[in-house]
């Protein structure tokens, strides 16, 4: 699991670790693995953090033969680490959008390289992509971070596309997620005058695990969407991109900031893990506002189901019309 000290994958680690499941922890602030470590025990299972910086494609293979010398062959791995930059794209620094982009995106392409080296050889194994509804539509002021996303979904495309050519019985699948309250919002470098927020309607972080356990059990679906959010602002972009770009520019500035001013001492973990000396754990600030349900998510993972109703309403429907002729 990287990214694993904070935010989703935080969640993702502990929902693994409640089935028995055994998690080696990969991110680079040293408090926040141990309080992830300390999670997965406490959840019933077994951990192993590492710290590891995913920009650094020699680490994460080290780390990756790590684990297999430590804990046995890899079956799944989940991409989630990611850094970004809080600005409109003018006022970012061209470092800090390299560097948000090989941690975001070439994170993902050297873990999946990792995992996928060791798989190959036993024609087996599961990897997940933790995607966002920003994988297919940008928005203002993470221009460096929606890049990342798209990225990191033509990669996915294509590397599918390989695996079913090959016959693979290694899969792998990307979960498309929405707002979620995470502690980014609190330590991703900003150069916003009010403190950055997550756009409404916003998730917490055990909807996003919940998602990633099922893709992993269910891996061969090439796509999860998560929230009703989700679901529509993708429907949205396909269907009027051009009316989208409008509506986003009158209320993506402000949408994505409080009230609050930023301090100007915020933490920033671009270059430095922010969970260095202290545990931010998986929920950010907003969990007044955020929901724990999810029915759109329910409906995703029930298709079979939904269909099976939609055709028996179908065929109720049509013998009473036909009883009453």
């Amino acid at each position: 699991m990287t990214g694993a000290s904070g935010g989703i994958g935080r969640a993702v680690a502990r929902r693994l670790a409640a089935r028995g499941d055994t998690v080696a922890l990969l991110a680079r602030g040293e408090e926040g693995l141990e309080g992830a470590a300390e999670d997965v025990r406490r959840a019933g299972g077994t951990a192993l953090p590492i710290e590891v910086d995913v920009a650094d494609y020699q680490a994460v293979d080290a780390a990756a033969e790590r684990v297999e010398k430590e804990l046995g062959p890899i079956g799944l791995w989940v991409n989630n680490a990611f850094s970004s930059v809080f600005a409109p794209f003018v006022e970012i620094e061209m470092p800090e959008f390299v560097r948000t982009t090989e941690v975001s995106y070439l994170g993902y392409v050297y873990g999946t390289r990792a995992a996928l080296s060791r798989m190959r050889t036993r024609d087996q194994g599961v990897i997940v992509q933790v995607g966002s509804a920003l994988a297919y539509r940008g928005i203002p002021l993470q221009s460096a971070y929606c890049g990342a996303k798209h990225a990191i979904q033509g990669f996915t495309e294509s590397l599918r596309v390989e695996l079913l050519h090959e016959k693979s019985n290694v899969h792998v699948t990307m979960v498309q997620m929405p707002a979620v309250n995470t502690p980014q919002f609190g330590w991703v470098l900003s150069r916003l005058p009010r403190k950055a927020q997550p756009v409404a309607p916003i998730y917490q972080p055990e909807i996003a695990a919940r998602a990633v356990e099922y893709a992993a059990d269910h891996p061969k679906r090439r796509e999860y969407w998560v929230g009703g959010s989700t679901a529509l602002t993708l429907a949205a972009n396909a269907i009027a991109p051009g009316i989208l770009d409008r509506y986003l520019a009158r209320t993506g500035f402000k949408g994505q900031q409080t009230d609050e001013r930023r301090s100007p001492d915020q933490p920033a973990n671009l270059w430095q893990p922010a969970d260095e000396n202290t545990d931010a754990g998986a929920h950010g600030d907003f969990d007044d506002q955020a929901t724990p349900r999810s029915v759109q998510l329910w409906a995703s993972q029930h298709h079979g189901v939904l269909a099976a109703a939609g055709a028996g309403l179908v065929a109720a429907g049509a013998a009473w019309a036909f009883g009453r002729r």
